[in-house]
């Protein structure tokens, strides 16, 4: 007697081999792209850790402290107090004439960060050949003197006692003094400095501006009859608007950091806070008074001050600068 078997086909046999490689490939296809995916994170990751160690944390940490009084002193405990912090640091003359003398300062650098490198800028962009170079890397040289090394060196420039310009000044019938030890030269003379060192990056930032416009635009206007003032101000100036934009934000926010190693080497603040701005306030509260809660309440305030005040100028930079598109 015989059983019949039924016969098994060949594309049976070959679908039921091939699942398991085809299972195989759209395993590793995942695997791939999911590595495809994860690679830029893995190329951020350096920078994300560096900013959550060096920024955020410490931003973290201070916020905290704002809300304790502590001398600094390790074996000293902290003292809970609330908002009380905030109350003294708002309630404080000294923070008041600070806020005054930082605004000043931002105005003030407006000149050196951004009127006289756009008016440097257009001027040596008519230099043609190497000289434009020379010019434009003689302007930016001070940019690249540290700020102490160019603190004590105007400090002995204007030095009462023999320095180069009371004596040239006295030589044209002026008494200069004691620059740095006037109420109402102490903010001037710092001024001066800084924006000697900071007008080298605005050129710099300017020059580039200038290099990305198409210099298709002012050929065109020169055969209309087109004189090189409208074309400065109607082509020129409106596309480099983003640039000059970018420079009065970065006035803004850093003109107070820029201020305070120069406040600190030859004015001290002085005379009687005329020279202060809110970035020497903090350390005066942090590293003179020892009041680390006081100082971090400050701190927070003026992060929360300029956060709100990138926000704005951000938001309004669209109608305030005209692309090239």
């Amino acid at each position: 007697m015989f059983v019949e078997v039924p016969p098994t086909t060949s594309t049976g046999s070959a679908d039921t081999a091939k699942r398991p490689a085809r299972v195989v490939q759209i395993k590793r296809a995942r695997v791939v792209q999911m590595k495809r995916s994860i690679a830029p994170y893995l190329y951020l990751l350096p920078a994300v850790v560096l900013l959550v160690v060096w920024i955020y944390k410490p931003l973290g940490e201070t916020v905290g402290l704002s809300f304790y009084r502590w001398n600094m002193v390790p074996t000293s405990p902290k003292v809970p107090v609330g908002m009380d912090n905030y109350v003294r640091v708002l309630a404080l003359p000294e923070l008041h004439q600070a806020l005054r003398n930082t605004i000043l300062y931002v105005l003030a650098f407006m000149v050196f960060s951004l009127l006289l490198p756009m008016v440097v800028a257009l001027l040596s962009n008519r230099v043609a050949g190497r000289w434009k170079t020379l010019y434009q890397a003689l302007i930016f040289v001070p940019f690249l003197i540290t700020p102490v090394a160019g603190s004590a060196i105007w400090r002995w420039l204007f030095n009462p006692e023999g320095g180069t310009i009371p004596r040239a000044a006295a030589t044209l019938g002026f008494e200069l003094g004691n620059v740095f030890r006037e109420p109402g030269l102490a903010m001037l003379g710092v001024v001066l400095i800084v924006g000697w060192q900071m007008l080298g990056f605005g050129v710099l930032v300017v020059s580039a501006g200038l290099a990305g416009i198409n210099p298709d635009y002012a050929s065109a206007a020169a055969l209309d009859g087109a004189s090189q003032s409208t074309i400065t101000r109607r082509i020129t100036l409106p596309l480099l608007s983003p640039t000059l934009v970018f420079l009065g934000l970065m006035t803004i926010l850093l003109g107070a950091q820029w201020a305070y190693p120069i406040i600190d080497i030859v004015t001290q603040g002085g005379p009687s806070g005329a020279s202060t701005n809110i970035y020497y306030l903090l350390y005066e509260f942090g590293f003179q008074n020892f009041d680390a809660g006081l100082s971090a309440a400050a701190g927070t305030l003026f992060f929360l001050g300029f956060g709100l005040i990138a926000v704005v100028f951000v938001r309004v930079s669209d109608r305030l600068s005209f692309y090239d598109n």
